[in-house]
């Protein structure tokens, strides 16, 4: 009984709180409540966004460009349909919907570049909704900087010191300064001493040198001096040349449209191709313990093979015989079919070639899958639409990865022979010259006759496919090529 007394006064209590609590957010009557769901609703705060951000459409895809919007803004799209095409680090891919609804702003405009993945490049609305009426939301940059306030304070703010203490010095030694860096700082008179190195070994890069001028007191306080009235100022003396021995100051940027000055240069902005090649070749020299091999191969009986297919009206290269000998090997030698990934190395079950084919933005190398069964004719036909579909920038996704073993033919350069690059996490390429012609003595009976030879170097990954393993490989290889009869329409 005392117990539900109790209880029933703490009930009666927490009543009044809560009707205190109503009183003092003012809701006192109903129609307050109604006002201010009101100011609440969807028809005065906008229609909410179905977002679009930057995709990642290939493994190693940090950023992409936007090449160009395939809809417009109030246009309806479907799941499925073609919202834009963006370049990513291979080729140019096709992003499509996976909503249905109205595309109500495009936030990243044709030729955006370098715009990181999950950024919010549209917006979309549900149909039925007023696209005109999208919500954007506020970006995720960094914090809007405060305008300089109008009129002479102006002045007298800019001109006066920054309350920010001075950078602190670097440590004694050598100063490591990258070309950029050095031309920035010596056209502003900055000490170099004063910047905060970040990049490797203590070397002051660009972004440090400029960071140093956002910050320096003296360059602060330079744009915004007024030239006080009364006599001229005493002009200073110019500072005195390096001696012979220092070392010479990094020549100024060229001006588009006026000849140049010995020793200037351009710079060229990377593409997403070009850089995504530079950190995929620095990743395979630096962790990848290469080794070469190399072998000649008679490529007599191929010639004379493509000459009597030609005959047939089946056009075929060299290049289609050389893809089809290196899966004809693969598939008889499993152990090379191998890749290494961080936690050791997986065989594969498939056999998916590589080939280089070079472009206006780079290498790429699109993948004949399948090919130990196929034939050289349904290879040729596929190495020939790939190649188009790189060179057009059109490859997609699924065209230019999972290859197990890369072949890089340089042969119609003229060139004997070379070394390639292990593309990561592959074990091995195929480098190709060209075929020569060379004298050979007959020992049965001492005459003399022509052969056209082909040196092909195998580059394998010393983790994965030893010296022994690599020797044999293009012992069988140039077994299957200059015996082209039994693979050539397997």
């Amino acid at each position: 009984m005392a117990v539900s007394l109790r209880l029933g006064r703490q009930g009666i209590l927490f009543g009044l709180k809560l009707s205190s609590f109503n009183k003092c957010l003012g809701l006192r009557h109903p129609s307050q409540a109604g006002v201010r769901y009101f100011f609440q609703s969807p028809w005065m705060f906008g229609v909410s966004p179905v977002k679009v951000q930057m995709p990642a459409l290939s493994p190693t895809m940090e950023e992409g460009n936007i090449v160009k919007w395939l809809k417009k803004e109030g246009e309806a799209v479907a799941a499925g349909d073609a919202l834009c095409e963006i370049e990513t680090d291979k080729a140019v891919v096709t992003m499509e919907s996976n909503d249905d609804g109205i595309l109500a702003k495009i936030l990243m405009e044709e030729g955006s570049r370098n715009v990181r993945l999950g950024t919010l490049i549209a917006l979309m609305v549900e149909e039925g909704q007023d696209w005109k009426q999208v919500d954007i939301p506020p970006p995720d940059a960094a914090p809007p900087s405060a305008a300089p306030p109008a009129g002479p304070a102006s002045v007298l703010t800019s001109a006066a010191p920054s309350t920010s203490p001075p950078p602190k010095p670097v440590k004694s030694g050598p100063l490591r300064l990258s070309p950029a860096a050095r031309h920035i700082l010596d056209t502003h008179g900055v000490d170099p001493k004063l910047a905060t190195p970040t990049g490797p070994r203590g070397l002051i890069t660009k972004e440090d040198a400029l960071n140093l001028l956002k910050t320096s007191p003296a360059s602060k306080a330079l744009p915004a001096t007024v030239t006080p009235a009364g006599p001229d100022p005493v002009p200073t003396s110019a500072a005195p040349p390096p001696p012979p021995s220092s070392r010479p100051n990094i020549p100024p940027l060229s001006v588009p449209g006026k000849p140049g000055a010995p020793g200037t240069f351009t710079e060229i902005p990377a593409s997403n191709v070009r850089r995504v090649i530079a950190q995929r070749l620095i990743q395979s020299k630096t962790t990848i313990p290469h080794s070469y091999a190399s072998i000649d191969c008679n490529m007599a009986a191929v010639m004379q093979l493509r000459k009597d297919l030609g005959k047939e009206q089946i056009k075929v290269s060299v290049n289609d015989f050389i893809i089809k000998a290196a899966a004809a090997t693969l598939k008889e030698m499993p152990e090379v079919n191998v890749t290494w990934f961080d936690d050791g190395p997986h065989a594969l079950d498939s056999i998916h070639i590589s080939i280089a084919v070079a472009t206006d933005k780079g290498l790429i190398t699109p993948i004949i899958r399948d090919a130990a069964n196929k034939g050289v004719q349904e290879i040729s036909a596929n190495a020939k639409a790939l190649a188009q579909k790189a060179r057009d920038g059109k490859l997609l996704p699924e065209e230019y990865q999972g290859g197990s073993f890369s072949i890089s033919n340089l042969g119609m350069f003229g060139i004997s022979g070379f070394s390639a690059v292990i593309n990561p996490p592959q074990a091995c390429i195929l480098a190709v010259g060209t075929s020569r012609t060379e004298l050979q003595l007959n020992e049965d009976d001492q005459t003399v006759r022509t052969q056209q030879l082909m040196t092909v170097t195998l580059s394998s990954d010393g983790r994965l496919v030893d010296d022994e393993l690599a020797s044999r490989f293009l012992d069988q290889f140039r077994a299957n090529l200059e015996q082209p009869q039994r693979m050539a329409l397997a």
